[in-house]
């Protein structure tokens, strides 16, 4: 069973349900949820990205998904992409027991992190985690409340500012009964470590696909970070890079959305 996870402030029928559909086809169980605050997820604050929180919220489902036994055979692979394909590469060293981790167009930032001592960081980290209550720390950082993206970035800036980023979140995001909302507040914890896959990928034991977006436009990703996150991996890995920059496997019914299913399908089918 995959459990699938929306990019940020996107919501699961903004191309995310044909992806399941598609993987359903294919003979994978899939559950798919909101962030909590976004789209048909409950949660007092709305519109606000946390990623602390949000990292927080894939291993509550996790957690629920397991206790639906009589929908899968015990195997949970996480999957998400862009912000939550970041996610997916935190959480996943602390989830337990997992087959598998399908990471897609990872957002793991501009800056390659150096680890002084990994084992400890990692112990932190997992503190942090498991403690919750991340409304408690001071915020490193704040944007917004903004639009998620604007076509007028000079009058109307955004959290996501390329006009691929307009182009695809207006459109998908546009569509009967999304529950998407143009604006957001990002906020960024003041916490001993980060919350970055440069920390703990070397610490998931469950093989990964990372699945990168040739020629990635969105600002905020780096190749090289990328390449450095997918080096860390300290298990099995697998690489994959598709072609149409950060968006063109996201938009449904396309050859690329298709290619994407198909390898991802491929890596899901070789998990043991």
């Amino acid at each position: 069973m995959h459990c699938d996870v929306p990019r940020t402030s996107a919501t699961i029928t903004m191309c995310l349900s044909d992806y399941a559909s598609e993987f359903q086809k294919n003979g994978f169980n899939v559950f798919l949820f909101d962030h909590a605050g976004f789209g048909a997820s409950g949660g007092a604050v709305r519109q606000r990205i946390n990623p602390w929180v949000q990292a927080k919220g894939i291993l509550d489902a996790v957690d629920f998904v397991r206790t639906l036994d009589q929908h899968h055979n015990g195997r949970i692979v996480l999957w998400g992409d862009s912000f939550a394909g970041m996610l997916v590469l935190t959480v996943g060293a602390v989830v337990k027991d997992l087959a598998g981790i399908v990471s897609f167009t990872a957002s793991c930032g501009l800056t390659i992190l150096d680890v002084d001592d990994p084992e400890k960081d990692f112990e932190t980290f997992k503190t942090i985690f498991e403690a919750g209550e991340f409304e408690r720390f001071k915020d490193f950082s704040r944007e917004g409340p903004m639009p998620v993206v604007s076509a007028d970035q000079m009058n109307i800036p955004s959290l996501l500012t390329p006009i691929q980023a307009f182009r695809w979140f207006i459109d998908q995001g546009g569509k009967f009964n999304t529950g998407w909302e143009n604006h957001v507040t990002r906020v960024i914890p003041q916490t001993d470590v980060p919350l970055t896959p440069l920390l703990t990928v070397p610490f998931i034991k469950a093989p990964v696909l990372m699945m990168l977006g040739k020629d990635d436009e969105m600002p905020l990703i780096s190749r090289d970070v990328q390449l450095e996150v997918f080096e860390r991996i300290g298990g099995k890995k697998e690489f994959y890079e598709i072609d149409g920059g950060h968006f063109g496997a996201i938009y449904p019914h396309t050859p690329l959305f298709y290619e994407a299913i198909a390898r991802q399908s491929v890596f899901i089918r070789s998990l043991p």
